[in-house]
């Protein structure tokens, strides 16, 4: 009989995040595969789970994931996260879901910590119908990518890494016009967890002024003709 993956969610800043239903599951798993075994080593320690683990990231996922399958098809059961959120969402996860569905494993993902549900809420924008983005594309495609977008009749939602942000603002401003309303949440769960509101113009501003760190989740309302 074959075994299960587990795709764990993981605090995205705020150690109490981490739910009692995820903390066994890394317990009574096999192995624990670690988008980077540094960071999630921390987090293991913190909450005393000494279950093995191995790294599967971006720049190993192709070589290895053949090998993890064999691996569940012999009955052990795995348990896969990234260093922050749920896995799958703009951090690996999606390749060895797919491989697991393809071979008939049972995949079974728990619920938790993700960055832009809370900063959809919070943003004061409709939230009943979105459209999740993730990275815009950095060079290649991203023009493209944003007049696709520019119309599109759902709320977007979009991360960002900080030294990219002021330059997004001012593109999506650009492309989308400089009166659409946006939310910018950074820091979320920390201890300067921060939400700026106000239009793509004001936001690029106050970019441009300010050092913004943290990881971004960027709001954008949707085209209303």
């Amino acid at each position: 009989m074959s075994g299960i993956l587990y795709l764990v969610p993981t605090p995205i800043g705020n150690l109490s995040d981490m739910t009692f239903r995820a903390i066994d599951t890394l317990k009574e798993s096999d192995l624990i595969l670690a988008e980077d075994t540094r960071n999630s080593g921390i987090l293991l320690k913190h909450y005393e789970i000494s279950t093995p683990m191995r790294s599967y990231h971006a720049h190993n996922e192709h070589k290895v994931t053949e090998e993890i399958i064999q691996q569940l098809k012999e009955g052990r059961n795995f348990s896969l996260i990234t260093d922050a959120g749920s896995p799958g969402i703009s951090d690996p996860g999606y390749l060895l879901a797919k491989a697991c569905v393809e071979n008939d494993i049972e995949v079974i993902a728990l619920p938790g910590a993700t960055a832009f549900v809370p900063a959809l809420t919070v943003s004061g924008l409709i939230s009943n119908e979105f459209t999740f983005v993730g990275f815009l594309p950095v060079k290649k495609g991203r023009q493209t990518k944003l007049n696709e977008l520019k119309e599109e009749k759902r709320t977007l939602i979009l991360y960002e890494s900080p030294h990219k942000i002021t330059r997004t603002l001012k593109d999506l401003a650009e492309s989308f016009g400089p009166d659409r309303k946006a939310s910018l949440s950074r820091e979320i769960t920390k201890k300067f967890e921060e939400t700026l509101r106000g239009t793509l113009e004001e936001l690029h501003k106050i970019s441009e002024e300010q050092n913004l760190k943290g990881e971004m989740v960027l709001v954008v309302e949707r085209f209303n003709p």
